[in-house]
């Protein structure tokens, strides 16, 4: 696989330049290279962690549009990062650590793809389907989105334009997916409130259509 990666220095005119004054910065900031590899490697926890909270905090209010949102979440983003694949592996990109060298990497070097940034991907895809099921949780979510992004570059394994494009590409399958299916998902999940599944969409009695169609002001 290793030989179908291009040696271009990134996608995006900047990527180079901005690269490597995140990696000077790393360089100088020892005391932020666990912490910073730790959430680079193993951040995913804290997302899937997200994605359980927005479904748990939706099915107690018993808003089925945002149970939808919440249930749909995690499908686009599986959908998302299913999607980056290919479009990786058409690319191409190097590592950074593969055509820049002496450059600080503080996690195990890989022979995959660069650009898009799967993690990016992830985060992204994440971060937007939290954010249409509630709005507060949302916003930790593009927090941790924005720092997932910032650590992959930081770490040694990405360009900016890599984390950049990945986000995005998340964000976008996510929030397409469910402008295109949100009718049929709301509509599942009002039927699931008629079967012995209702515990998975709604912590109380069954919710009327009303509330089915009302979205939360707040997300709250």
């Amino acid at each position: 696989m290793h030989t179908l990666i291009t040696e271009s220095v990134g996608q995006l005119p900047f990527d180079r330049s901005w690269f490597l004054d995140v990696n000077s910065f790393a360089r100088a900031t020892t005391w932020l290279h666990t912490p910073a590899r730790d959430y680079a490697k193993y951040g995913v926890v804290l997302f899937a962690a997200l994605l359980l909270w927005s479904w748990w905090a939706a099915r107690g209010r018993r808003d089925l549009t945002a149970v939808a949102a919440a249930l749909w979440a995690p499908v686009g983003t599986l959908v998302a990062v299913g999607l980056n694949q290919p479009l990786g592996r058409a690319v191409g990109e190097a590592r950074p650590y593969d055509v820049l060298p002496h450059v600080e990497v503080l996690v195990s070097r890989t022979a995959d793809f660069s650009f898009p940034s799967d993690h990016a991907v992830m985060s992204g895809a994440v971060a937007a389907g939290v954010l249409l099921a509630n709005r507060r949780l949302g916003l930790v979510a593009v927090v941790a989105a924005v720092a997932m992004c910032f650590t992959r570059v930081y770490v040694g394994a990405h360009f900016p334009g890599d984390v950049m494009a990945g986000v995005l590409l998340g964000a976008a399958v996510t929030l397409a997916g469910w402008l295109l299916l949100r009718r049929v998902l709301v509509r599942l999940v009002e039927a699931l409130t008629r079967t012995p599944l209702r515990f998975l969409v709604s912590a109380g009695p069954a919710a009327s259509r009303s509330s089915a169609t009302r979205p939360s002001p707040d997300g709250a």
